[in-house]
């Protein structure tokens, strides 16, 4: 029998990662000061949620027109053409799926800064990653050795996980974005198909982040 993989925390805690290790690294790396603080045309979590706060004047209503503009986007054509000088990692991601990672991070960071979480809170940032993997990051987190209280990963990764454990968290983070990474982009291929493949790919797209946007609200309970 074939020995079982160790799980994505395992595998990023060992020095044999290599090559895979650092491109998680980077594409995490990404996702935290791009998606988070924003660079270039893409605006920080905190500006778009201030934005959409002003905008609708509550909190729940802004966090449901975060959550609309991001499925639109995500399903917009063209959309990540402009996101080229961001993918900058040692193996080039697809910039496509690259820059959907983009908008689901700047998603759930706009809708737990809504809910009253600070995002310069390294823990929390770890959260926001977190949130994107939905429920394998609770098993991230109890791998690492953290309680997840009903499911709510930012209270256990702020109460539990000293700095040095968040970094490995992130790099498994990453490990497992990889692997969505590969999944989506053999997906991705029947964009080939003229028309059909643009309409099906923009629609996965949108579902897929509004999972996403559901999933951050529940990860996120205002504060």
């Amino acid at each position: 029998m074939a020995k079982k993989k160790g799980s994505a925390l395992e595998q990023a805690g060992t020095p044999q990662a290599g090559m895979v290790g650092s491109t998680a690294m980077s594409l995490v790396q990404m996702l935290l000061q791009s998606g988070i603080d924003g660079r270039g045309p893409l605006e920080s979590a905190e500006e778009v949620a201030e934005q959409a706060l002003a905008s609708e004047g509550s909190v729940e209503a802004a966090v449901s027109k975060v959550a609309s503009s991001h499925m639109r986007l995500a399903a917009a054509e063209g959309f990540v053409t402009g996101l080229g000088g961001f993918v900058m990692l040692p193996v080039a991601l697809p910039a496509n799926v690259a820059g959907f990672y983009l908008l689901a991070t700047r998603q759930s960071a706009a809708i737990a800064h809504l809910r009253g979480y600070d995002l310069d809170d390294q823990r929390i940032r770890s959260a926001v990653l977190l949130s994107l993997v939905g429920s394998e990051g609770d098993q991230i987190l109890q791998t690492a050795g953290a309680a997840v209280p009903g499911g709510k990963m930012a209270r256990a990764a702020t109460s539990q996980l000293p700095g040095p454990a968040l970094m490995i968290v992130n790099k498994a983070v990453g490990f497992r974005l990889l692997t969505q990474v590969s999944k989506r982009s053999l997906t991705r291929l029947g964009k080939a198909i003229p028309l059909a493949g643009g309409f099906i790919g923009a629609g996965l797209d949108a579902l897929l982040i509004r999972s996403m946007a559901q999933h951050a609200e529940h990860e996120f309970p205002q504060q």
